[in-house]
């Protein structure tokens, strides 16, 4: 694995150098797009310009540096926490660190709940001088318009030639050509190629001649819809996957069939019901000829 580069992205990253040493930085700024494809990247990136030193940056890497504050949702739990949130506030009433700015970088937003939007509504209101806000999230979920409307938003997005580029840079090897192409669609971004290429190197499954039926039978045998976290994580994509491989290319299957089985798994997650009961039902009625 070599040094991520940012790709596609560095219009953003000379913007924000600029704006910053002009003093015209938006103090609250809202990055969006498709998670995966860059957007907390670029937050890092920005913050080794800004703070510019060897020290500095080894500290922003390691999430340690006394004016940077990250938060994001913690794995164990569905939502921000409002606690999370209350570091803000004592984040921004310590002394600065060599009188330089300070800045807040949060990430999944999208996971803020009631509470903890309400806390960080009255941070943004009232920033503090000097204390810049760097809020991330992922375009495909939902997000609040009375914190949307308090930012500056900036759309990111990314080729597919670039995601290439990404993937075949984290691995320092031309492996996306690699990837069966059951596996990849336009909506393939590249953290979860990557995480998809780790997962399956874990596991021992040939990134070549894996299919898409082969890691669905995989991960339902050994239950990895409950024990892993990037299948987890990825289970409407690889949902979508499957369907797409088999309404557009062997045409063996309808869009009849595809919501029955979308709308099934939306009321596992929306009333917390059975995974185990619905995967045996999928590998029963669709993976097994």
């Amino acid at each position: 694995m070599s040094e991520q580069k940012l790709i596609e992205h560095e219009k953003y990253l000379e913007k924000f150098v600029t704006l910053y040493e002009n003093n015209k930085l938006p103090n609250k700024i809202l990055l969006s797009g498709k998670k995966g494809i860059g957007k907390s990247l670029l937050a890092e990136k920005f913050l080794y310009k800004i703070f510019n030193s060897n020290n500095d940056n080894e500290l922003i890497k390691n999430k340690s540096h006394p004016n940077v504050l990250n938060i994001k949702k913690n794995n164990d739990k569905k939502n921000i926490e409002i606690d999370q949130i209350r570091e803000i506030i004592k984040f921004t009433n310590q002394s600065s660190f060599n009188n330089k700015s300070r800045f807040i970088i949060l990430d999944d937003v999208e996971f803020l709940n009631i509470n903890s939007s309400n806390a960080l509504l009255k941070n943004l209101e009232e920033p503090n001088e000097n204390v810049f806000f760097i809020l991330i999230f992922n375009s495909e979920k939902f997000l609040i318009d009375t914190i949307k409307s308090r930012c500056i938003e900036f759309k990111l997005s990314l080729s597919n030639e670039n995601a290439r580029l990404i993937v075949n840079n984290y691995f320092n090897e031309n492996i996306y050509d690699q990837i069966n192409s059951n596996l990849i669609n336009y909506y393939s971004t590249p953290f979860f190629l990557i995480s998809l290429i780790n997962y399956m190197n874990e596991f021992e499954l040939s990134v070549s001649e894996t299919t898409i039926d082969d890691l669905l039978v995989n991960l339902i045998n050994n239950k990895h819809y409950i024990k892993q976290e990037f299948i987890r994580d990825n289970l409407n994509m690889i949902i979508e996957l499957f369907f797409y491989k088999h309404i557009n290319t062997t045409k063996k299957l309808s869009y009849k069939v595809k919501e029955y089985y979308y709308s099934k798994f939306s009321n596992v997650k929306k009333f917390n019901l059975d995974y185990e009961t619905f995967f045996l039902e999928f590998k029963d009625k669709l993976l097994s000829e």
